[in-house]
């Protein structure tokens, strides 16, 4: 049985700094999620705050009224914020404390290890419960460098990239792959970041804790262990940040990494600067396109769409425009499906084809 987990997200859940908390309100392999914490939704359903459309995961004011309503303590407690500067607050100090003298163990996935913190440490073992620091990287001597390997294997590999942190690259990752996996496929994902971590995928790593010099390196070798594990049809692997981003190196490193053959872009057309960096103004999915494809020799295949302040309309028309545009399949897969980004992967990978006979034959 899963392990039960509540979330943290306090006055951020349904936003871009509660990426972590949504996308584990979407999908979560891992955990059973009974809970969110952030009390300006306090009584209101996470499936109708996040999409419109109930799930049963009540929204709670603190951990005191989740306890109180909840049948049994949650195993698990994770903080559930991505803040740009990755480090906790007094008060969320004081309410991650809290927890573990609850009982539960504690998934932080920010850049603050708690593991290091003696405050913490002491806490953990006063209480009897565990730390989990999610980004925490491998020690020196087991990182990877680049070895080449990638080079030799024909397995289609698809990155979804995107203009900007925080706009649903994660989650267009998780639903292609299920999509996928509809088809007859075969279907590896590489998790980047915490949460797809923190989700329970099988392969991955979170790239931002990683020295730079083992970045490509570390990619590489989570999809060599999906190439020899499972020997998938395809391997789709999850983007962080933005190529043109001031601030990330990430998409530098996951496409010299995991040398895509075909990339997706997603793009919030509504989006006017940088998501943490409001000096900075949104590059355009043009021009991200063709920053990626002068990069490197993937070839962009499909654009999706970030929905964020739009109108259904809205999305109509975006979709309508960036087609017409820019010659590319576009959808919002939120509100529209994958359909379309099955058929450009489908299309960029013709091999594919013969391994969906196999599977519908077997």
């Amino acid at each position: 049985m899963k392990k039960t987990a509540i979330i943290y997200c306090e006055n951020h859940f349904g936003t871009m700094d509660g990426k972590t908390a949504n996308g584990l309100i979407r999908s979560s392999g891992k955990y059973q999620i009974v809970g969110v914490i952030d009390s300006t939704k306090a009584g209101m359903d996470s499936g109708a705050v996040l999409e419109g459309k109930e799930n049963g995961i009540p929204m709670f004011a603190n951990i005191e009224d989740a306890l109180l309503n909840l049948s049994s303590v949650p195993d698990q407690f994770i903080y559930g914020i991505a803040p740009a500067d990755a480090f906790l607050k007094e008060n969320e100090r004081n309410v991650i404390l809290e927890a573990m003298k609850q009982g539960m163990n504690i998934v932080n996935p920010l850049q603050e290890f708690l593991t290091d913190d003696e405050q913490f440490i002491q806490a953990a073992l006063h209480y009897g419960v565990g730390i989990e620091d999610v980004r925490m990287p491998p020690l020196k001597k087991d990182l990877h460098l680049f070895s080449g390997r990638i080079l030799h294997i024909d397995t289609p590999i698809v990155a979804v990239l995107g203009t900007d942190g925080a706009v649903g690259k994660r989650t267009t990752s998780v639903i292609l792959e299920a999509a996928l996996q509809a088809k007859g496929l075969k279907v590896a994902f590489i998790a980047t970041g915490q949460t797809g971590l923190i989700q329970g995928a099988k392969y991955g790593v979170a790239i931002d804790a990683i020295p730079s010099q083992y970045i490509t390196g570390e990619i590489e070798n989570e999809i060599m262990k999906a190439y020899d594990d499972e020997n998938p049809d395809i391997i789709i692997v999850e983007g962080q940040g933005a190529l043109s981003h001031p601030s990330y190196i990430s998409s530098s490193g996951i496409l010299k990494g995991s040398r895509p053959g075909a990339v997706i872009v997603q793009h919030p057309p509504m989006r006017k600067v940088l998501g943490d960096f409001n000096f900075m103004p949104m590059p355009t999915v043009k021009s991200e396109i063709e920053l990626i494809e002068n990069f490197s020799d993937s070839k962009v295949v499909a654009i999706t769409i970030n929905h964020e302040n739009m109108t259904d309309q809205e999305i109509e028309d975006v979709v309508v425009a960036y087609e017409n545009q820019l010659h590319l399949p576009t959808t919002d897969v939120l509100k529209h499906g994958s359909d379309k980004l099955v058929e450009s992967v489908l299309a960029a990978f013709p091999q594919l084809a013969n391994r969906q006979k196999k599977a519908l034959v077997n």
